[in-house]
């Protein structure tokens, strides 16, 4: 019987040769799983790396610059974007600014090749002891690989391209290339890309002023810019800001010294003027507007990210002058009018004033919905009574309204009998006013106004405030506002009559007009003077001086509305809005304030017409001019509209109306020989109007409602929007010489201290109008008197009488 056993030995060989194979296989397997890894990765780079995106766009860098427009003094007014920017070269840039970045973002920027393999590492095992993200490795090349052309999605396929486009940056940029782009494409809240922003919107001041401490909160933004910037979270930035000057010590920017001086200045939020935030030093709003709406007309919305500067023709001191002067003329007549009451009034709680916390948030509430308007402020009445107004700003600002002048105004809400209505008591909300020395309850206006000046030798806008409140509205009541004109539309009748035969010494009647029904073809129409006053006779001249409606009408019937509708279109007006019946005497057409403005300048300049223009020249993002005005120039040859003979007359009898008629108000306080205007009030006050000039500015006022109703029955155009003219005048017009009346023209003489054409000289001139002749024979009847048969014998028409201009010379 025989057996067999297996020795130790061989089985231990077995053993061996087993794990042998095992190990050989494995490494043969793991070989050929890293070469086909290397094969698909060399094939994933092959393909996506020919589809990374070109880095001209870095190397030529063109970031989305907003539009901005500017005064013709270079002050900013206006910006339209969605990104505001400042870009400055690397060496622009201060070192403070460079080391607090690094410090936050990448301290070893300059020694990786894109990616920092020790970041990475470190935040790897950082995120494992805390078992969640609490550490990112994202270099600063890693982060402009993705601010210039990557989504934020959080896919593998974004995160190996973000990997693929940092080396290709790094291959292509140097290091301060990359960090330039990064410092100034970087996102930093409040609409602000890059740091120099940034410093403007939280700080207000650029970017080369800013210390360690504010340098080292900036830095802290990137991290999170909605929940780290100093204006949403104050505190988040603060604690964040210590953490970047740490890192800025222990890296070595920082002394122990620099560090603890950083760490205890107080930090100051104030947003500079022309940002979001700050708003700007002047009251453009209405002008910006209009010139965004004129270059968008060219370029549509490329606008907003070329980084256009649009040069306005607007100076900013006169700008800022006729804000304050429509400003403080709409509460002027706020102040006049009957007090309407409270804006609502409230439940306040007892003793809610020794609750600060409390009271602030009633008070913010409160401000959403009865904002602040600039100078007039919400608040809420504490205590109310004849002789004190105790009204709550804040917790902390607490005014007493106690002038009797400003008490006056509201005493019908004072009043112990006074209607629920308008009572002012605890729990009011009412608005406040800074009227010079003192406090004021006001409310808020409801009347609006709209100014415009022009320079005449071009037709420059000088200034122009479109209403009250921007921000209530974007309507600019300058160039949209279409209104009756009223008397501020005379002077564009009697010029006509000037053509026609009239004279400033033609006799017109006074006396109450009357249209039947039949003769209107509708109701009959029965024109009123002002006040109701009329005199047997008047001068053309006296008519103008006291805005005299019959001798309007009058002169309009005797010259022939369609000629006058004709020669209004000289002035620039539309012919389909001045219709060709006897009441556009009175204004009864349509015109905006800037027309009228323009039209005006005819009467200013010499008779030329120059179009009212705004923008001066549009430069691009690096100042090279790609659009420049070419305004039309008063003494141009091709531009005469009128009449020199007409305007010199016209001149000198609006020179007299701004003397001794019913702008007598404007030689008194500007003391000047050399002002010419007109007053307008339309029917039952629905539009006040005053428009004046010099040869060298003319301005325009309009006061109304946007819904037209009367401003009162003792308002008018010499009440209401004259004060709102001479306020800007006075700024304007200080230590401008005066100009003195040029020569008389050819063809025009003075005889017996009054003007007369060459071919209409005493004696063939019309000598009256709607008056009996001297030998008692009707105006129809014929003879010298008679401006129909005037006109037949310079056309050679001894029929009908023409309605077209005579052949006159100019």
């Amino acid at each position: 019987m025989s057996s067999s056993t297996t020795s130790p030995k061989n089985n231990t060989g077995a053993s061996h040769s087993w794990v042998g194979r095992f190990f050989l296989k494995a490494a043969i397997f793991m070989a050929g799983l890293g070469l086909c890894g290397v094969l698909l990765g060399s094939l994933a780079l092959a393909l996506a790396w020919p589809n990374l995106p070109d880095l001209g766009a870095m190397i030529d860098y063109r970031p989305r610059v907003p539009l901005r427009i500017y005064t013709a003094d270079k002050v900013l007014i206006g910006e339209f974007g969605e990104e505001r920017r400042n870009v400055l070269r690397f060496n622009e840039i201060p070192d403070v600014m460079k080391s607090a970045i690094l410090s936050a973002e990448d301290d070893r920027f300059y020694q990786h090749g894109g990616i920092d393999w020790a970041g990475v590492v470190r935040a790897t095992l950082a995120n494992l002891t805390h078992m969640s993200k609490t550490q990112g490795a994202s270099t600063i090349t890693m982060q402009v690989a993705r601010n210039f052309y990557l989504s934020s999605e959080k896919t593998y396929t974004r995160k190996f391209y973000e990997l693929l486009l940092t080396f290709k940056i790094e291959a292509t940029l140097t290091k301060d290339q990359i960090l330039d782009l990064y410092m100034n494409q970087i996102y930093l809240g409040h609409r602000s890309y890059g740091f120099a922003a940034a410093s403007r919107a939280y700080f207000g001041k650029p970017l080369g002023e800013v210390t360690p401490a504010e340098a080292a909160m900036l830095a802290g933004i990137p991290k999170a810019p909605s929940r780290f910037n100093p204006i949403a979270n104050f505190d988040r930035a603060k604690s964040r800001q210590g953490y970047v000057l740490g890192r800025m010590k222990s890296l070595g920017y920082l002394t122990e010294e620099e560090y603890q001086r950083a760490m205890q200045q107080e930090i100051v939020i104030k947003s500079a003027l022309g940002t979001p935030a700050g708003g700007y030093s002047v009251h453009g709003e209405y002008v910006a507007e209009l010139a965004r709406q004129l270059l968008y007309g060219v370029y549509q919305d490329n606008i907003y990210s070329r980084g256009f500067n649009v040069y306005t023709t607007v100076n900013s001191q006169a700008q800022e002058h006729a804000y304050d002067a429509v400003r403080d003329g709409i509460l002027d007549y706020t102040r006049r009018s009957v007090y309407p009451g409270p804006e609502t009034t409230l439940d306040l709680p007892a003793g809610i004033e020794n609750d600060p916390a409390q009271l602030d948030t009633l008070l913010d509430e409160l401000q959403e919905k009865y904002a602040d308007n600039g100078d007039v402020l919400t608040g809420v009445v504490l205590d109310a009574s004849p002789t004190k107004i105790t009204v709550a700003r804040t917790s902390k600002e607490i005014i007493e309204v106690t002038d009797k002048r400003a008490l006056r105004v509201v005493a019908r809400g004072l009043a112990k009998n006074a209607n629920d209505s308008v009572r002012i008591r605890r729990g009011s909300v009412v608005y406040l006013h800074k009227n010079g020395s003192y406090w004021e309850v006001i409310n808020m206006p409801s009347v609006q106004a709209a100014f415009v000046a022009l320079r005449p030798e071009d037709g420059a806008i000088q200034s122009m405030v479109g209403g009250f409140n921007f921000q209530e509205g974007k309507f600019n009541r300058v160039t949209q506002a279409w209104r009756q004109p009223g008397s501020a539309f005379k002077p564009f009748i009697y010029a006509s009559s000037l053509e026609r035969g009239l004279t400033p010494a033609t006799q017109i009647s006074d006396e109450p007009f009357t249209l039947t029904a039949a003769q209107t073809g509708s109701k009959p129409w029965s024109p009123k003077n002002y006040g109701r006053t009329y005199e047997p006779m008047l001068t053309m001249r006296q008519g103008l001086y006291k805005s005299k409606n019959m001798v309007s009408i009058r002169i309009m019937q005797a010259v022939g509305p369609k000629y006058v509708q004709d020669y209004l279109t000289r002035f620039g007006f539309d012919r389909e809005r001045q219709p060709p019946v006897l009441p556009l005497a009175l204004g009864a057409g349509s015109v905006t304030p800037l027309q009228l403005a323009g039209a005006y300048s005819v009467f200013a300049n010499g008779g030329y017409r120059v179009p009212p223009y705004l923008i001066d020249h549009v430069t691009d993002s690096s100042g090279k001019v790609i659009m420049q005005a070419k305004p039309t120039i008063a003494g141009d040859a091709a531009a005469r509209a009128v009449d020199p003979r007409t305007v010199y007359v016209m001149n000198d009898m609006m020179r007299g109306v701004a003397t001794s008629g019913t702008g007598a108000r404007v030689h008194r306080e500007l003391k000047r020989n050399d002002v010419g205007g007109k007053t307008g009030t339309t029917n039952d006050s629905h539009d006040a109007w005053f428009a004046g000039f010099t040869p060298k500015l003319v301005g325009v006022v309009w006061m109304g409602y946007d819904q037209p109703r009367s401003l009162g029955s003792s308002e008018t155009g010499g009440g209401a929007s004259m004060p709102i003219w001479l306020d800007y005048m006075r700024h304007a017009l200080k230590g401008k010489p005066e100009t003195p009346p040029g020569p008389i023209p050819p063809g025009l003489t003075k005889i017996d201290g009054e003007y007369y054409f060459s071919e209409f000289p005493p004696g063939q001139a019309v000598a009256r109008v709607g008056l009996p002749s001297p030998s008692d024979t009707p105006v129809d009847g014929g003879g010298r008197d008679n401006i129909g048969d005037l006109l037949n014998q310079l056309t050679g028409n001894t029929g009908q009488r023409r309605e077209q201009p005579p052949d006159v010379p100019f």
